[in-house]
This record gives C-alpha cells, structure tokens and sequence, in this order.
C-alpha cells in the first residue's frame, strides 16, 4: 500500500502549486501525436481527461472532440439546445473557448451562463432533463450538455464530458464512437474540424446565455424539505473548494434564507488554499479527510459542514465526530430517504456500485426494497432514475443522486449539492445527524471494515484482469471463510465487472485494473473488523497475482 505523504493535511507549500501560464501555453502550444497511445483521446467513466502538460488534454483534443459531439448530434438527430457547464480548473476556460469555435461554425444551440460563472454537472443534468420536459432552453429538439471539468483531479488536469438527452453521463457505445471519431480526426491533422474565431463565435446567434441558477435553487423544494432545515435552524457550513459550487450555495442560502456560511469563497486555478491530499497532490476530493482537513478542523463550529467537488458531482459530510465516510453516509441516506418518501412507489429499489459496502444490502433488505448491484460508474443508475425504477443510485467514491419527493426524476448524473442538502433535512427532521443515524445502522447489522488498496501491475497484467472469467478463480475460502459466489459480472444487470468480486458471508473483496495508472484496484469489507480485513485484502492480492501470472 502506498505510504501517505508527510504533506497530507496540510497547507499546500508554494513549490507544489501549477504554474498556470506554463499551463495555458502547454494547452495551445503543445500537439499531441496521434500516434502515441497515451497522447490520444480517451474517453474514461468521467469523459476525456488528461493535462496538457503530458500532451494529453490540449486544444487539438478539445477541437477534435468538440466536432465529433457536433456530428454525434447531427447523426442522431439531436437539434435542441446543447447546455455547456464549465468548472474553475486553469485548464476549462481555455477549453471552453476551444469548444465554442467549433459548435458555433457548426451552428449548435449552445446555451452558457449568464453570469459568465461556473456551472456544476447536475446543474447541467437537471437543465437537459427540464428542456426536454418542454421546461425551456430557448430552442426546440432534445436538449443535451458539455461539462468542462476534470472532478477532483489536480489543479494541472483538464476534463471534457458529454452527457446525452437522458442528462446522465454518456453510455459506453457513445463514448466509444465520439472518442474513434476525434481520434480519426487528430489522426487527419484536424482537416475535417470546423471552426470560427472565437470572437465570431461568442457573437453567433446560436450562441446565448441563460441563468442556470434560479431554476436549479428554486426547483430544490421539490427534492429537499427546505421548510424543515430552515425550521430547525440547522446551522450549516461550506466548503466548495474554490469550485463551481460557490455562486448555488450562496444562493441557496438567499432564496430559501437557510443559516449557511461559506467558510471559503477563494476562487483559485492554482488551489492553493487546499490542503493536500494522502499521496503529496493538491486534489478537491470532498471524500478525503486530508483534503478536507479545514472543513474539519471548524466541524465543532456547526450543526453540520458540508464540501464539494469543483464541479458539484461529489459530496463531503462533516459531522461533529468528524468527515464521514461515503459508504456510511450512503448507508444513512438510503434509510432515511426510504422511510421519509412516503410518495415513492413500494417497487422503487435501492442503486449501489458492487464495491460499495454491503452495509447498504442489509439496509435495503431492512426496508423491504429490491437492490441494484451494477458494475462501477454511475452511467448505470440513469435509466433507473429516469423512469423512477431507482429511488437513490450511489458510488463509494461520495457520488449519488435520487428522486424528487413525489417520485419524479431529479437529475440522472451525481449531485453533490443536493447530498449535502440531504444531510441538513436529515438532521432537522431526527434531531440526528448522518453519523449518529449510521451508528443506530451499525448496531443492528453489525460494523464492517471497509479498505482499497493498490497494487502494481502493468498494462498487459491490467488487461487480463479486466477480461478475468469467474470460473478462473479456483477459491474455496477467503481469511477462513467460505466463498459463496465468485462474480465477473453485477448481479444487478448482468453487465461485465471489467475484474472479478468475491463474496463470503461476511466479507468480499473486488479487483479491477486502474484506467490511468499501472496498477489494480483492490477493495474489501469484512464485517468481522480491521483485523479480518487485512486477511481479505493479503487473500486478495495473492488470488489476483496467481491469476495473472
């Protein structure tokens, strides 16, 4: 397991912070070669991700993605309004600009904040699904959207993502054909790319602005019981991380006139206001006590204080015990929302990643409702928020969305501000906060351990993993436990798992192979604590190495 670095936890020292101009000029300056793997476009879970730094986020990558969403759409027959978010990282201007000379010379309904601020991803998601409810966009057709954002990555990443009319994340079948596209055109030097000046397109009729905001704040009554938190006088506290969460919650605080206090409204690229991260890197992970340790450190100060991501995707709970772990904060989410949505149909069921904690089995098991164990990414939860099938869908990585109250679609991609919200009614309507509901949780299922790890492997090691059939694990017993299903694919769905899971009666683990570093991931959970935990991880990585041996 890698060490934690002396640094995690502290204030970002200035040798570590990005030089942003370096950065600017490497995104224009610098040609990625087509013809070296890792320098061409790949989308990942999240879009097309990289630094320009490495020549692996660059405007020729942005220009070439940007056309084959433009023919994407023109293909599938998509001529609404195309909603454009944009989050605070050095590199998402640039790419914007990027963006805007090839939508408008092709003559895209491009809509952008009024304001000229950021725009998170559900605020994004919620826009798309509003147009397409006839909710307005300004143009006629489905509605689909752009997000320039890396998530938490650190300050020298850029991220370019495409989210369909369904407002989700894209489906692999879309990625993979927007991702050959660009590569052909990157390939071709660009020849197939139209594209006007910047300022030509900034002018272009089918480019206009609108405010993302109000309709976002004003529709949140519908999925939070707004009345409760003000009622009780939660007084709550935020961190956006110098994100595009800073301008909603300032106006959530406003327009339903909630005790809220930004505890930091520094607006940063180098994010130097950060602590840093377990492994010496500035990175805004809401989930990650190291990078929240400011947060933490004012948690005695409020009822509650709560982070986000930079682009809004990702929640992080602070309690006064300290910052809860995402897989206990999806524990205490889904018991609560179940039992206070009495409009939500008794066949709705409960969405969870597989390696997500089972904590999360047992409380659906509890509640009376089917579960939905899909493989990771939360592109798999969207058809079930959509059509209402899905009450709540959540990652272990702090990313979830659910219902509206009377049962209707929320957003169909992660939203970390509503989340937060969450644990605010959560707290007004108990008397209780998250921690304490999941401590209630643990004693009558019992308290499980729950840890990943990495370990080396290369891309050839990577890739028999991710093709690894059950039926090649010859396991009897897992730390003294009798295995009692070996999987290759989500029980959920029957998608393939990209890597195996392994499942005793009180513990399992899973191995998938890292997208973007030469290693595999390993999680565990026992529910016979720390120490059976590290049986389950040591069993782990010798059944995987023996495997790819």
């Amino acid at each position: 397991m890698a060490q934690t670095s002396p640094l995690a936890g502290k204030p970002a020292p200035a040798d570590i912070l990005v030089d942003v101009d370096a950065l600017i000029r490497a995104y224009y300056d610098r040609a990625p070669d087509p013809g070296v793997p890792a320098e061409r476009v790949s989308f990942g879970t999240s879009g097309h991700r990289g630094s320009s730094l490495a020549g692996t986020f660059n405007e020729r990558h942005i220009l070439a993605i940007s056309q084959a969403i433009c023919e994407y759409r023109q293909r599938h027959g998509i001529d609404g309004p195309l909603f454009v978010g944009v989050d605070t990282h050095a590199l998402s201007e640039p790419a914007l600009r990027s963006a805007l000379e090839v939508l408008a010379a092709n003559n895209v309904q491009v809509r952008l904040e009024a304001t000229g601020g950021p725009t998170p991803t559900p605020v994004i998601s919620h826009a798309i699904l509003a147009a397409n409810r006839g909710g307005g966009g300004g143009a006629g057709g489905q509605a689909d959207g752009i997000v320039i954002t890396p998530s938490h990555n650190p300050p020298a990443d850029g991220g370019f993502k495409y989210n369909p009319p369904n407002g989700g994340p894209a489906d692999t079948d879309i990625t993979t054909w927007m991702q050959d596209r660009a590569n052909a055109l990157l390939a071709d030097d660009l020849r197939g790319v139209q594209r006007v000046p910047y300022e030509r397109a900034r002018a272009a009729d089918c480019v206009r602005t609108i405010d993302f905001i109000s309709p976002y704040v004003e529709d949140l009554p519908a999925a939070i019981d707004i009345d409760a938190i003000r009622s009780a006088d939660v007084r709550i506290g935020v961190d956006p991380l110098g994100g595009a969460a800073l301008p909603y919650w300032q106006a959530i605080a406003e327009r339903h006139r909630l005790d809220i206090t930004i505890t930091n409204d520094v607006v940063d690229p180098t994010f130097g206001f950060m602590a840093v991260d377990w492994d010496g890197k500035i990175r805004m992970d809401c989930s990650s006590p190291y990078a929240m340790a400011r947060l933490v450190g004012l948690k005695d100060d409020f009822d509650l204080a709560v982070g986000n991501d930079t682009d809004s995707d990702r929640h992080g709970i602070v309690t006064k015990a300290g910052l809860l772990n995402p897989n206990h904060y999806l524990s205490a989410a889904i018991s609560y929302l179940f039992a206070s949505r009495p409009q939500w149909p008794a066949s709705t069921a409960v969405g969870k990643t597989l390696v997500s904690s089972s904590m999360i089995d047992r409380v659906a098991a509890e509640l009376g409702r089917d579960l939905l164990e899909v493989p990771v990414g939360f592109k798999w939860f969207v058809d079930g928020l959509l059509d209402g099938s899905l009450g709540f869908g959540g990652e272990e990585s702090a990313g979830a969305s659910f219902l509206r109250r009377d049962g209707g679609v929320w957003t169909t991609d992660k939203d970390g501000l509503l989340l937060c919200l969450l644990a605010a009614e959560m707290t007004a309507v108990t008397g209780r906060d998250p921690g304490e509901r999941y401590r209630e949780l643990t004693a009558r299922h019992g308290d499980p351990a729950y840890s990943r790890v990495d370990a080396p492997a290369n891309a050839e090691q990577k890739a028999r993993l991710k093709a690894l059939s059950a039926d090649r694990l010859q396991i009897e017993s897992v730390a003294g436990d009798r295995v009692v299903a070996v999987l290759d694919k989500a029980p959920g769905n029957g998608a393939a798992i990209g890597g195996v899971k392994v499942v005793t009666e009180q513990a399992w683990f899973a191995a998938r192979p890292s997208g973007t570093e030469d290693v595999y991931k390993i999680y565990g959970e026992s529910f016979r604590g720390p120490d059976h935990l590290a049986r389950v991880l040591a069993d782990a990585q010798t059944v995987v190495d023996d495997a790819l041996a």
